[in-house]
């Protein structure tokens, strides 16, 4: 999943990039407030973790004009400003959640996963790709004419693919927000599931939808 940083500090935009980098996401970063804006109005982000005090736009402004515009993605805030009018401030013109600094690196990747999780876990709508259908608040699922019996944890599996649909979700995002639990490197409950899943949505069919990344996670395109 690609994740935007928007931080005016070189050193803590570099230390984001690569914490992140090493939690499986891919970062952009951008040093300016309204770059920034530019950026997350694309679209292409799974999250943006946002500082309060840039250049040329501050924090708030950005999630102000992102909510205003129906941009959606959800905002993690992280701050010095550390009152609690200034997290009140933050919630109310759209941020999901607020860190204060200095944080442990440790709760903001929690933090962000918690946020991934709530927005994947409050999706009720048909998701479609192709000839692929999934309707979750119904629990239905179809590829073309033929319907898909699917398991709860594989309907929910199916669901994420699709929200994050060309992004690689590796094995860790997958196990927290289907599962609920954090991954064992020794285990392999999620190859297992993708695998379950992919003979039911892929095999019967010519065009393969579920994608193996070696060394990094699965991806639906």
């Amino acid at each position: 999943m690609k994740l935007l940083v928007v931080e005016d500090d070189p050193k803590a935009a570099r230390f984001l990039k690569k914490g992140l980098g090493e939690e499986g996401f891919v970062v952009d970063v951008c040093h300016d407030g309204e770059l920034g804006l530019q950026a997350a109005l694309t679209g292409q982000y799974g999250l943006m973790v946002l500082d309060v005090m840039l250049p040329s736009l501050d924090g708030w402004s950005i999630v102000e004009r992102m909510r205003a515009e129906s941009c959606d993605t959800p905002v993690l805030m992280l701050t010095a400003l550390d009152s609690v009018a200034h997290r009140i401030r933050g919630l109310s013109h759209g941020a999901d959640d607020y860190l204060v600094k200095p944080y442990a690196f440790g709760e903001l990747a929690a933090r962000i996963h918690a946020v991934l999780r709530r927005r994947t876990n409050a999706v009720a709508q048909t998701l479609q790709f192709e000839d692929l259908r999934v309707d979750g608040k119904r629990g239905f699922a179809e590829r073309g004419d033929h319907k898909l019996d699917l398991t709860a944890k594989e309907l929910q599996l199916l669901e994420l693919l699709l929200l994050h649909r060309g992004d690689i979700l590796t094995r860790t995002f997958i196990a927290e927000a289907v599962w609920e639990m954090t991954f064992d490197g020794d285990s392999n409950v999620i190859d297992v599931n993708i695998r379950r899943l992919r003979a039911k949505v892929d095999d019967p069919f010519e065009r393969k939808l579920i994608h193996t990344v070696r060394g990094r996670g699965y991806v639906l395109r």
